[in-house]
C-alpha cells in the first residue's frame, strides 16, 4: 500500500505543478474518447435506417459520422501529446535531481557505507527514473482514456437497449476486481525483480572494476560464480513476474469476452423485449471495438505501468531521502589558521576489523607541507579523510586550526579545508564555473593568476578562455586533474589535503603545481604517489601498519629502513629513457627561469598514472 500511496502522491504533485497543462491534457483526452460514445449508436444507425431499409444513403451518413468521429479522436489524441510533455518531463529532471541529491547526502553522512552505491544509483538514474517517466505518461495518458471509455460504453448500451447493461456490465466489475486482487502479488514480484535489477548491476561493476585483481589472484572461478548467481537471481524473479503476469489474460476474457458472448446468446431475448437488430449490432459494436481495447489497455498497459510506477517511484522515494542533519556542535568554534593536530587517532572500518590507524599522533604548523608515504592499502587516504573530517575517529582527537573538528560548524569546515580526491570531477558547464565553484565570488585577476600558476594558459586557450563550456569526457585525465586542482587552489581553506590529486599529471606539471601551492598561503598534506614529492616537502610522514614515523626526507632515509627501501625501490626502478626526459626537463625548466617563459604547458598533463613507480623519472 507504501508504494501505491507513494505513486498516488507522484501523480498529484505533477498535476499540481503546472495545473494549465493539466486541464488542456483533460480536455483533449476527453475530444478523444467521444469514438467511444458515437461508433455503437451511429451503427444502430446504419443498420436500422440504412440497410435494412435499403436506404444506402442513411447507411452511409451512419458510417461516415462513425468515420469522422474516428478521426476527430485521433486529431485530439496528437494534441494532448506536447501538454502529456509539460507535465512529465519536469518531473522526471525533479526526480534525477532529488535521487542524485539524496545520494550525494548519504554518501557524505557521518557513518555512510562503503557498498555498490554507484551501480545502484546508476540503475536508479536510468532503468527506474526511465520507467517512472514512461509510466506516469501512461497513467496520465490512458487513465481518462479508460475511464471515459468504460462510461461511454456503459451510457451508450443504456441508450440503445437498457436490458444489455447487465451483460456488459457484470463481467466488466468481476473483471475489475480480479485486477485489484492480483495487484498486491504484483506489486510484489516486480520489487523483486527490481531488486535483483540493482544487484546484477552492484555485482557486475564490482567484478568488472576489480577485474585485474581477480585474474591476478586466480579468483575468476569464485568471481564467475557470484556474477552468474546474480543473473540466475534476477532471471528467477522475471520469470515470477512473468508468470503473473500472465493472468491478465484471464481478466482480458472475462471484462471483454463474456459480454460479447453474452450478447451473443442473449440476441434473441433482447430482440424480443424490442431491441432492434441495428442495437444489438451496436451493443455489440461497443463491446468489441470500444470496451476490449479498453480491458486490454487498463491490464497490460495501464495495470503494467501503474505497478512499474508504483515500485519504482517507492524505490526512488527512498534513494532521494536525505539522511537528517546531525546536530550542529554548541557552541561551535571557528578554526584560527591551517595548523592541524591529531592525537591518539585510532580508526577502523568496523567494530571487528583491524585498526587502519592506530594511535596516530601528529602536529602541523600552519603552512607546513606535509607529505605522506607509505604501502598501498596502508591507510594513506583514510587519513586524508580523517583529516577532513570526513571519517570521524574511533578514538582520539582532530584538531584544526585550533578547534577540534567535531566542534567546528559543517558550514565553516567546509570554508576551513579542503580535499582534492584522486579522481578529479569537472562538470559541464563553463571553465570559469568549474574553477570558482568553491569561490563563486572570485575576481577575474585572481583567476586569471591561478590558471598561470597551475600551468592552465594553454588549456583555457584551447576552451576559449574562462568562460568557454567544458565537457568532461573530452578532457585527459591529466587535464581534468589540473581542473580540479585549480579549483582547490582557489578556494579559502587553510587546510589542502591532496589525496593523490596529481597522479595523473607527468613529474614537470606535477612539480609546477607542487611549487604553486607553496607559494599559497595554508598547511598542505600531499599522499604521495612519487617519491620525489617527498624529497621536497617540509615534513614527511611515514605509515607502515605499526608505528607511524615523521621527520625530514634526510632523517628517515638515514634512520627508517622501510622508507629507505621505498625510495631505493622508486630510484632503482627509474629507466634511462625516464632519466633523459628528467635532463630534459631541468634544462627546459633553467631555460624558462632565465627567459621568464612557462614552466610547462598543459598539453604536458598526461594520462600516465603511479601505479608503475618504476616509471617516474627521478626529481
Amino acid at each position: 500500500m507504501a508504494a501505491h500511496g507513494t505513486a498516488l502522491r507522484l501523480i498529484r504533485d505533477a498535476l499540481t505543478a503546472d495545473r494549465t497543462a493539466a486541464l488542456r491534457l483533460t480536455w483533449w483526452t476527453l475530444l478523444s474518447a467521444a469514438p467511444a460514445l458515437v461508433c455503437g449508436k451511429a451503427l444502430a444507425l446504419a443498420v436500422d435506417g440504412g440497410f435494412l431499409m435499403g436506404r444506402p444513403r442513411t447507411a452511409a451518413l451512419g458510417l461516415g459520422v462513425f468515420a469522422l468521429s474516428t478521426l476527430a479522436g485521433a486529431w485530439a489524441g496528437r494534441q494532448s501529446y506536447p501538454w502529456l510533455a509539460e507535465i512529465v518531463e519536469p518531473l522526471r529532471d525533479r526526480l534525477l535531481r532529488d535521487v542524485v541529491t539524496g545520494a550525494l547526502h548519504r554518501a557524505v553522512a557521518p557513518g555512510a557505507a562503503r557498498d555498490d552505491g554507484a551501480a545502484v544509483a546508476v540503475a536508479r538514474l536510468t532503468r527506474q527514473v526511465e520507467a517512472v517517466r514512461d509510466a506516469l505518461a501512461g497513467q496520465l495518458m490512458l487513465l481518462w482514456q479508460f475511464v471515459l471509455t468504460v462510461a461511454a460504453v456503459v451510457a451508450g448500451t443504456a441508450v440503445l437497449s437498457s436490458a444489455a447493461v447487465p451483460l456488459v456490465a457484470c463481467p466488466l466489475l468481476a473483471a475489475l476486481v480480479l485486477f485489484a486482487v492480483l495487484a498486491p502479488a504484483t506489486v510484489r514480484r516486480q520489487r523483486e525483480a527490481f531488486d535483483a535489477e540493482e544487484t546484477l548491476a552492484g555485482r557486475t561493476v564490482a567484478t568488472v572494476t576489480a577485474l585485474r585483481d581477480i585474474v591476478a589472484c586466480g579468483a575468476h572461478e569464485h568471481a564467475q560464480r557470484e556474477v552468474l548467481d546474480a543473473v540466475t537471481g534476477y532471471l528467477r524473479t522475471s520469470k515470477a513476474l512473468a508468470s503473473v503476469s500472465a493472468l491478465r489474460r484471464l481478466i482480458v476474457a472475462l471484462g471483454a469476452h463474456s459480454p460479447l458472448l453474452l450478447v451473443v446468446l442473449a440476441a434473441p431475448d433482447l430482440h424480443a423485449r424490442g431491441a432492434t437488430a441495428g442495437e444489438i449490432v451496436g451493443v455489440l459494436a461497443y463491446v468489441l471495438a470500444t470496451l476490449e481495447p479498453a480491458i486490454r489497455l487498463l491490464v497490460q498497459g495501464l495495470g503494467a505501468s501503474w505497478l512499474r510506477l508504483a515500485v519504482a517511484a517507492e524505490r526512488l522515494a527512498e534513494a532521494a531521502r536525505r539522511p537528517p542533519p546531525g546536530p550542529e556542535p554548541y557552541p561551535a568554534l571557528r578554526p584560527s589558521d591551517g595548523s592541524v593536530a591529531l592525537s591518539g587517532i585510532v580508526f577502523a572500518y568496523g567494530p571487528g576489523a583491524e585498526p587502519v590507524l592506530d594511535g596516530l599522533d601528529l602536529s602541523l604548523a600552519d603552512g607546513e607541507h606535509l607529505v605522506v608515504v607509505g604501502p598501498s592499502g596502508i591507510g594513506k587516504s583514510t587519513l586524508a579523510e580523517v583529516l577532513a573530517g570526513m571519517l570521524p575517529p574511533d578514538r582520539g582527537q582532530a584538531v584544526l586550526g585550533g578547534a577540534p573538528l567535531d566542534r567546528i560548524a559543517r558550514h565553516d569546515l567546509t570554508r576551513a579545508r579542503v580535499l582534492a580526491p584522486q579522481n578529479p570531477y569537472v562538470f559541464a558547464g563553463t571553465l570559469r564555473e568549474n574553477l570558482c565553484y568553491l569561490k563563486p565570488d572570485t575576481p577575474d585577476p585572481v583567476l586569471a593568476g591561478a590558471v598561470t600558476e597551475l600551468g592552465m594558459d594553454a588549456l583555457a586557450e584551447r576552451l576559449g578562455g574562462v568562460d568557454g563550456l567544458v565537457d568532461p569526457a573530452a578532457l585527459s585525465s591529466g587535464e581534468r586533474a589540473l581542473v580540479a586542482l585549480a579549483r582547490t587552489y582557489l578556494s579559502d581553506a587553510r587546510l589542502v589535503v591532496l589525496d593523490e590529486a596529481t597522479r595523473h599529471l607527468d613529474a614537470a606539471v606535477e612539480r609546477q603545481v607542487e611549487e604553486a601551492f607553496r607559494r599559497r598561503p595554508g598547511t598542505v598534506v600531499t599522499i604521495a604517489h612519487r617519491m620525489s614529492l617527498a624529497r621536497r616537502a617540509d615534513r614527511v610522514l611515514l605509515l607502515d601498519g605499526t608505528r607511524p614515523s615523521t621527520g625530514t626526507h634526510d632523517t628517515l632515509l638515514a634512520e627508517v629502513p622501510l622508507y629507505a627501501a621505498l625510495m631505493g625501490h622508486w630510484r632503482i626502478g627509474a629507466t634511462d629513457a625516464d632519466r633523459t626526459h628528467r635532463d630534459r626537463t631541468d634544462a627546459d625548466r633553467t631555460d624558462a627561469d632565465r627567459t621568464g617563459g612557462e614552466l610547462s604547458t598543459p598539453g604536458a598533463a598526461s594520462d600516465r598514472s603511479s601505479s608503475r613507480p618504476a616509471g617516474d623519472p627521478a626529481p
